[in-house]
Parts: structure tokens; sequence; C-alpha cells
């Protein structure tokens, strides 16, 4: 594995990374400060609560960001505890959008996305449009950092090593610590699951271990509020620790489930997905996240009591 491929294979995550942070920023700044009025004030029901976490991260394109969000509402006092779970839960599903968009393989259109993106910021002098031009820049950007990932991963395929250690990846629990740490250096779900998707495209990685690398994501994609909270009163500190125990919880579930039943949920998969990996990784993607919703929204009171156990009075 040559110096140039591995420059050419962080280059692409570098711009992929870069790509969804310029999307979602540009997209938080022509919604305004809507959206942060839109989380704390129509929370009054988890319901509602989980239908706005969804939205809101399919626009920004981040969890990470929505969490973080919450916790900070949290610890101003604008937001209680039992308020936050609901978003949370939510954020989890809409950070599934990402992988959706860039298993349907827009690449192609990619160069012609960032120019109409650049002529709306350069022409344009209506501050509304300049910012509509930052949007499809980064969704073009994000794109381009995936041909870019893509290529490289093309060459890796091309290595008996390579393929060898890939095809070696067989312990499920192993896959799940791979997510992990994958994502905690990333600080991106959306960005390690890109990763899974291409490795799966390129035949590189089975989806059978996809599963239980998106669930290691799961975890992983918990740093961001954990950080934020630290710092935090006892309510914000909590409100991180719900994101982390309902993703471990979610997780054990999904693993359990997996392990008495993988062949038929990979039959299943595959069959809605037409055969496409990337398809299949993305399709998992959403439906371990819709699994763990639906399973653990009936007790959402339990878990805010749980994270009392751990952040204590």
């Amino acid at each position: 594995m040559g110096i140039t491929m591995v420059l050419s294979l962080l280059s692409g995550v570098a711009l992929f990374l870069y790509g969804m942070a310029l999307m979602g920023d540009s997209l938080k700044k022509v919604a305004g400060n809507k959206l942060e009025l839109i989380l704390y004030k129509l929370t009054n029901s988890p319901i509602k609560g989980l239908l706005l976490g969804t939205v809101v991260t399919a626009i920004i394109q981040s969890s990470s960001a929505t969490t973080v969000m919450v916790v900070g509402f949290v610890n101003s006092g604008m937001m209680k505890v039992a308020q936050a779970i609901g978003i949370i839960m939510g954020a989890n599903i809409g950070t599934t959008v990402t992988s959706q968009l860039i298993s349907f393989n827009l690449s192609a259109l990619a160069p012609a996305i960032v120019m109409a993106g650049v002529v709306m910021m350069m022409f344009f002098k209506k501050v509304k449009v300049q910012r509509i031009g930052e949007v499809l820049l980064g969704f073009g950007i994000l794109f381009m950092g995936l041909t870019t990932m893509s290529d490289s991963m093309s060459v890796l395929r091309e290595s008996p090593q390579v393929v060898e250690i890939m095809g070696s990846l067989t312990s499920h629990f192993l896959a799940v610590l791979v997510g992990l740490a994958v994502t905690t250096v990333l600080q991106s779900s959306s960005a390690t699951v890109g990763i899974v998707l291409l490795l799966a495209n390129q035949g590189l990685l089975d989806i059978r271990i996809c599963f239980f690398i998106i669930m290691g994501c799961n975890i992983g994609s918990c740093v961001s509020a954990l950080l934020a909270g630290l710092s935090g009163k006892r309510d914000a500190k909590r409100a991180a620790m719900i994101h982390l125990v309902f993703n471990i919880i979610g997780t054990f579930i999904i693993y359990v489930i997996l392990s008495v039943a993988l062949e038929p949920i990979t039959q299943f998969i595959s069959y809605i997905s037409g055969g496409n990996p990337g398809r299949e990784v993305a399709n998992a993607h959403t439906l371990i996240k819709l699994v763990e919703v639906l399973l653990l929204f009936p007790f959402i009171k339990q878990i805010v009591k749980l994270t009392g156990f751990f952040v204590r009075d």
C-alpha cells in the first residue's frame, strides 16, 4: 500500500468530513435560529421530540450536533431531561439520511453541484441565496470526497494482503469495536458508515460484518455529547448520559437479535436493497436505528431513571 494511495484515501476522508460540516453549518445558517427555537419550544411530548430530532438531524446532517445542542439547552435550563430523550432518539434516526444519500452514488453530479454552489456564492448578492450556495458546495465536496475514497479503495481490492485482512474480520464483537474506534476518531458516525459503504461496494467487507461495525458507530457517536456535558450542570451530564445509555442498550439488543437470526435478516436486507452492497449498508443502518427506537421508546422514563444512577444528585 503506497504512500500516494494512503494520502489519496486520507484526502478523500478530509473532503468528506469538510463537505458534511460545511453543508450542516450552512443549513443552520439558512434556518437562522428557527431550529433552536423549534427544538426547545415544541418538545412537550416524547413523540414530538422524536419527530423533531429526526427532522432537525436530517437537515443538519449530524446527530452529534443535535445532541450537543440538546445538552446545551438542558444545561441552560431551557429544556428538561425528560424532553431531551425524545430528541436524542430522533437524532439517531435522522443521522441515517446521510448514508441513504451516499448509497445513491451522486458522485458523477458532484462537479456540477460544486459549480452551482460557487456561482450562487460569488454572483448573487442576496445572503439567503449565498447560504444555499454554501449548502450545495458542501454537498458537492462531500461526494467528491467519496469519489476520492472510492478510487483509493479500488486499488485496495487488488492487494491480496488487504483482501486477506478484511476477510479475516469475522468476529462480531471485534467489528463492533472497530466501528466504535473509527467513529470516536472521526467524530462522525455518518463518515464511518460512508467508509463502510464504500468498502462493501468494493467487495472488501461482507455485509454481515458491516452490521456490527454500524452498531459500534452508534456508541462512538456519543463522544461529542459526553464531552459537551463534562463541564455542564447535573442535568446536562444526564442528557449526555441518556444518549450513551440508549445507544449501548440498543446496540446490545440488536447484537443479540443479529446473533440469533443473522442469515434471515441478511437475506431480507439484500432483497429490499436489490442486491446492491451500498444500499444494503444504508438500509441496514436505517433499520438498526428504527428498531432500536421502536423497542426502547416505551421505556423512556426507565432510561431517564437509569441515568440518575450514573449521575447522582
